[in-house]
């Protein structure tokens, strides 16, 4: 049992490590933004979030 635990421990801290490489070692690091507005290349094809969407489409449909 101690033998799963220490594992699954160690597996959670090597993640949460390699994930926040880029937080942790490189200068005025962060994560990326997980909006679909911040992204590049969904903005260039057209793909907003389910909120703006949304909210296009009831302004549409009031008018």
């Amino acid at each position: 049992m101690w033998i799963i635990l220490l594992f699954t421990i160690g597996f959670l801290a090597l993640a949460v490590i390699l994930l926040g490489i880029r937080v942790f070692f490189v200068k005025g690091g962060h994560f990326p933004s997980p909006h679909i507005s911040d992204n590049k290349y969904l903005r260039k094809k057209g793909i907003t979030c389910a909120v703006s969407t949304d909210a296009r489409e009831r302004e549409k449909k009031t008018v």
